[in-house]
């Protein structure tokens, strides 16, 4: 470490991602205190070879080394425990939204969040880097190392298989209510 410089630099250009890098790790572990684990992991990694940078952006860089470092936790675990379900709480409504809508908006998002989780892994990662994460194709291809058609492939499919997720338990959901 004799550039005294690569601190400020790697927090300005890397540590920025923060919440994205957390945001990934939370959808591919399926585990807050994994993701945090992950992310810790992989900010030390990407400040050990930051000198490395290299892809379509810093992002990308940070959030494919977020990603080996989820891949790495889970083949820990797996040795392990069994994967637990995914389960976030939900934010609170504002004031002035009624119960009701309170209630559609959180089992409308429950509904996503669940469908997000139970896609297969290739579908998840790259729907929560294009859609939640707002990255480009080339950036994803970068991150999880497959051309960027693959990338496209990928991103219609999982967005296809989530939507007759969701369509199935908007289904089962009317059909209990009647």
């Amino acid at each position: 470490m004799s550039d005294n410089g690569k601190l400020p630099r790697f927090e300005a250009v890397v540590l920025v991602h923060l919440d994205a890098a957390y945001n990934l790790a939370r959808w591919l572990t399926r585990d807050p205190a994994g993701a945090e684990d992950a992310v810790q992991d992989a900010c030390l990694r990407a400040f050990r070879f930051f000198d490395q940078l290299q892809g379509p952006s810093a992002k990308a860089w940070f959030m494919a080394v977020v990603r080996h470092a989820c891949y790495d936790w889970l083949q820990k675990r797996r040795a392990g425990a069994g994967d637990e379900p995914f389960d976030e709480t939900l934010h609170t409504a504002g004031a002035a939204e009624s119960l009701e809508a309170t209630a559609v908006r959180e089992s409308d998002a429950r509904w996503v969040r669940e469908g997000i989780a139970a896609l297969p892994r290739e579908y998840r990662e790259v729907l929560v880097l294009r859609d939640l994460e707002e990255l480009s194709y080339k950036e994803i291809s970068a991150i999880v190392e497959v051309p960027i058609g693959t990338v496209m492939s990928r991103l219609s499919r999982g967005r296809d298989l989530l939507q007759q997720r969701l369509t199935q338990a908007r289904q089962m959901h009317e059909r209990k209510r009647t």
